[in-house]
């Protein structure tokens, strides 16, 4: 997977358990509060609100659509190929004789299911392994950091050309999402790591280790409710990742042929030279679908982390 963070989107460092004198002070955000803070953010954070008009409106778009429209159109040689937008076709056909706002509307949230599914699986087996490497350290700790030292140095896109390569037969939209999500959790891990070693030492941690509780006692009961918010915004980043990683598999053909995703559709605009032949029908839906993906998952995470991050709650 690709090294970069969004500069708005970086992830919150974890909070101090907290206590009665914290709370007078203003209370900090944990997985035990979270919920109540990020429903008043929704009427005060604008840019936490637009990402969640415009995600549920790509949402909309998909489920509405699908009750009023016939998505079957969007299989090819269900249309007349080659058609400008206008009469029976709003979107206009491509050259494999698909409707384009029947694939817009089937595959939306066929891509919005891969990120979804590489980005939970990439930040759960990262915090995972981000646990066992920063609590435990060790040799533990120096296997996993050598791992992904060795895996973020690699290109992300060339090792899942790699992968996809390997598969034989028409590949999936799961299989996609399970290739995504192979290189998903390497950057959850090292940075995850990072803000469990600074946990690891913090007075709560320790005075739990003098009561006698187990190691994963401590990290499920005592860590992880404090370090949910990180993992929020780190789930928000991975993705985004994993949905501009599928589309680049896919806009190089090594997607699912057979499904209409908003990657597949790009290609099929490649493949068919739309750009030259002027069919801007064809290539502009899928772009617009996707910036719209981009701006939402990036307003959510901008707004997300002025939730979390207690500097910026307390410089607003």
């Amino acid at each position: 997977m690709s090294n970069t963070e969004l500069s708005a989107g970086q992830p919150p460092e974890a909070p101090e358990a907290p206590t009665g004198a914290m709370r007078s002070q203003g209370e900090p955000v944990t997985g035990r509060n979270i919920a109540p803070q990020i429903l008043s953010a929704l009427r005060h954070n604008t840019a936490l609100s637009l990402g969640v008009i415009l995600l549920v409106g790509l949402l909309l778009f998909s489920v509405v659509g699908a009750m009023v429209y016939d998505v079957g159109k969007a299989a090819p040689l269900s249309a007349l190929p080659g058609r400008p937008p206008g009469g029976d076709y709003p979107l206009g056909t491509d050259q494999q004789g698909r409707d384009m706002l029947a694939a817009m509307i089937a595959g939306t949230p066929l891509t919005l299911r891969i990120g979804l599914i590489a980005g939970v699986l990439g930040t759960a087996i990262g915090a995972l392994l981000a646990f066992v490497a920063g609590y435990y350290r060790g040799f533990a700790d120096t296997v996993i950091r050598t791992a992904v030292d060795v895996g973020l140095t690699v290109p992300g896109l060339l090792i899942l050309i790699i992968i996809a390569i390997t598969l034989k037969g028409n590949i999936t939209v799961d299989q996609v999402a399970l290739v995504v999500a192979s290189t998903a959790w390497l950057w959850p891990a090292r940075t995850m790591r990072s803000q469990v070693l600074t946990m690891r030492e913090r007075i709560y941690v320790q005075m739990a280790q003098l009561s006698g509780m187990s190691g994963p006692e401590i990290i499920f009961r005592e860590m992880m409710p404090n370090l949910i918010p990180f993992i929020a915004a780190s789930l928000i980043n991975s993705i985004v990742q994993a949905v501009l990683a599928s589309i680049g598999l896919e806009a190089l053909g090594l997607g699912a042929l057979d499904t209409p995703t908003l990657g597949m559709t790009i290609y099929w605009a490649i493949y068919n030279s739309a750009l030259l032949h002027g069919a801007w029908w064809v290539w502009a839906p899928p772009i617009i679908a996707i910036l719209v993906l981009f701006v939402g998952l990036f307003l959510l995470s901008i707004g997300l982390e002025s939730v979390t991050n207690p500097r910026l709650r307390r410089a607003a």
